[in-house]
């Protein structure tokens, strides 16, 4: 990863260069899109059928779509056709498990691309679930996967800080939540309500488990992101300290594995919210009690 000082954003260009920004001259925008791999031209070509020479002009199409509604990072770096959960070393046991019965819900889905590639890899669908915030996400995703007529998930458009939303009809019904790069767009109050409400959207039983992706940092503190916020990024500790102060509030017990890596760009210094200690946070945190 290059730390050269042009790469690190000036005082100017970080008052430029602001999450929700349409500007594409941005190093969260990667402007083309030249490879795909195996997993990713499988999906597009096997289960949205489009044509080999077709996919990557039309991802970028639904992209472009997607920086002019919300131009956050993940938009702009394509992270949503990595199929992140499918990468997990837990997602065979995740995959027998919903074709067992088990249910999952991945939380600030986005367009809904990993239930995607759960579904093209056998998990019954009447068993995924989905939430997101912008509905219009959810949209967007029916347009890049061309399925809005064969792919029947649950979707449900809510707030996961309200206390009355809908997704309280899936309390005590979940075996597994997903939370890919979502939990890091919070402070730490926030993380932690999160995390207390992710508790009693899961079944109240052992072996539920949580795991996800998330921007860390080997010193943990809060980092500046967008205009008048700020988020909190982790490292290991902190983050097993997170889910111990949320067992101790939902008198529950949870054991928590955490890893970090240079993966998401991070640790480049090239985006405003980075460091030369940014990271890339995975986690996987299972009931024990």
């Amino acid at each position: 990863m290059s730390t050269l000082a042009q790469d690190v954003p000036t005082e100017q260009e970080n008052s430029r260069l602001r999450i929700g920004s349409r500007d594409k001259n941005v190093s969260w925008y990667n402007s083309n899109l030249e490879t795909l791999t195996a997993a990713q031209r499988d999906l597009f070509e096997n289960y949205s059928h489009i044509p080999p020479d077709g996919v990557i002009p039309h991802i970028l199409r639904v992209r472009e779509k997607a920086w002019q509604f919300h131009p956050l990072p993940c938009i702009g770096q394509l992270r949503f056709i990595d199929f992140a959960l499918s990468q997990s070393p837990l997602y065979p046991e995740i995959l027998a498990r919903i074709k067992s019965g088990g249910k999952l819900l991945d939380l600030g889905c986005c367009f809904a691309q990993d239930l995607r590639k759960l579904a093209h890899d056998g998990a019954p669908v009447s068993l995924l679930y989905g939430a997101e915030l912008e509905s219009q996400y959810l949209e967007l995703g029916y347009e890049l996967f061309l399925d809005r007529d064969t792919f029947k998930a649950k979707f449900i458009v809510a707030d996961i800080l309200e206390s009355q939303s809908p997704l309280q009809e899936l309390d005590g019904k979940m075996d597994i939540i997903y939370i890919g790069l979502f939990l890091h767009l919070f402070d730490l109050d926030g993380q932690r309500n999160i995390c207390e409400r992710i508790v009693k959207l899961l079944k109240n039983e052992k072996g539920v488990l949580v795991l996800g992706t998330q921007v860390g940092n080997t010193k943990p503190k809060d980092v500046p992101f967008g205009e008048a916020k700020k988020v909190f990024r982790h490292d290991e500790k902190s983050f097993e300290k997170l889910w111990k102060e949320v067992g101790e509030k939902t008198d529950t017990e949870w054991k928590v594995t955490a890893s970090m890596d240079w993966g998401l760009g991070a640790g480049s210094k090239k985006r405003p919210w980075d460091d030369e200690d940014t990271r890339r946070l995975v986690f996987e945190v299972r009931r024990i009690r």
